[in-house]
């Protein structure tokens, strides 16, 4: 760190800056386009109107972001060393991650914002330092086995938690259930909200903590109220920025993907979304517990499959679940190659 030259304070100062609103920012987009985890189901099965629904949920999620900082260690240390990252690096991973996000927003498809930030890392980091700078066993171990294993466990969760609860009123009235279950949503909402701002609202927190970290690494100096109190901590002003903006972003929606994720997978009843939610916040809270950035994106879907599948193969539209597959098969890849172009143009401008 010592070796380092010492940045000049007026550019570099200024593209800090720059990646802490576009970080921001992506926590906001993140929001709005990952709303849909949390009350998709709550608002096709009509428990609660859109327009409450996603106020409920960006209060749960400013909620859960506030709840710790795992993640937000791994993303700001685990993918690569400050000391090969530059804010150009960081820049271009949150401008290649935004501009996967707004596509597939504007496509209707829920993929994850998570792993569309760790591809646009990877790539700006390689287009930056070559290949052997990105942690590649920190991708495998924190973001692929992931990728497989959290839908498998949420599906399977989901599909139990349903067979289960199907035998618990099994001899109730129809209308008993019915009222209950619409109840039980509301409370299986507001925990689906949080687990997901536990989890997601982290993700920016570790790129803003990673590009001040590169910043001092290169000899820059900032405040003292702008850096953490210990060396691996996250500064309070970035987890309230981050969390603010995440609940914000929820707070404005993201109808294309409710639509997709509440009636497009499979038309389900509020017991079956009580029973998605439930699955998805116990799988979530657990990989926010072990640091792992997974994606709140897919759990649910998994569940909302499980949940499905529970009742008969054919109830899912397994087509509609083909194309969010090839999505989070994709995101990784084509995030990263947009970071690795918008670096590339990045320093054609002098950045």
């Amino acid at each position: 760190m010592g070796s380092a030259p010492p940045v000049a304070d007026t550019s570099f100062v200024a593209v800090l800056i720059a990646v802490v609103v576009v970080a921001i920012a992506f926590d906001f987009i993140n929001g709005f386009h990952d709303a849909a985890n949390a009350i998709a189901t709550v608002v096709s099965t009509g428990v609660l109107h859109v327009r409450t629904a996603v106020i409920i949920a960006g209060i749960f999620n400013f909620v859960g972001a506030m709840t710790g900082t795992a993640v937000a260690k791994t993303i700001a240390a685990g993918f690569a060393d400050a000391e090969v990252v530059t804010q150009t690096v960081v820049l271009s991973a949150l401008i290649g991650a935004c501009i996967w996000n707004l596509l597939t927003w504007w496509w209707g498809i829920p993929s994850s914002s998570s792993h569309a930030l760790i591809g646009g890392l990877a790539g700006a980091v390689v287009a930056h330092a070559g290949v052997s700078a990105f942690k590649w066993s920190t991708l495998k171990q924190k973001v692929l086995i992931p990728l497989v294993a959290s839908p498998a466990i949420g599906f399977v969760v989901a599909f139990f938690v349903m067979i289960g609860l199907l035998w618990i009123v099994r001899r109730m009235r129809p209308s008993t259930v019915h009222k209950g279950s619409r109840r039980l949503q509301l409370v299986s909402a507001c925990a689906m909200a949080f687990s997901h701002g536990s989890n997601d609202a982290q993700k920016s927190m570790g790129v803003i903590t990673l590009a001040l970290a590169a910043y001092t690494a290169r000899g820059g100096a900032l405040p003292a109220w702008s850096l953490p109190h210990k060396a691996g901590e996250v500064p309070t002003w970035v987890i309230l920025a981050c969390a603010t903006a995440i609940a914000l972003g929820t707070m404005a929606g993201g109808k294309k993907i409710i639509k997709t994720m509440g009636t497009k997978i499979i038309k389900i009843s509020p017991l079956q979304g009580f029973a998605a939610e439930t699955a998805g916040t116990l799988v979530i809270l657990a990989a926010s517990k072990l640091g792992i950035p997974v994606s709140t994106t897919h759990c649910i879907n998994a569940c909302i499959m499980g949940v499905g599948a529970s009742k008969r193969v054919s109830a899912v539209r397994w087509g509609v679940a083909g194309n969010i597959v090839i999505a989070w098969v994709l995101t990784v890849p084509l995030s990263a190659a947009v970071a690795y172009l918008t670096l590339v143009a990045l320093r054609a401008v002098g950045l």
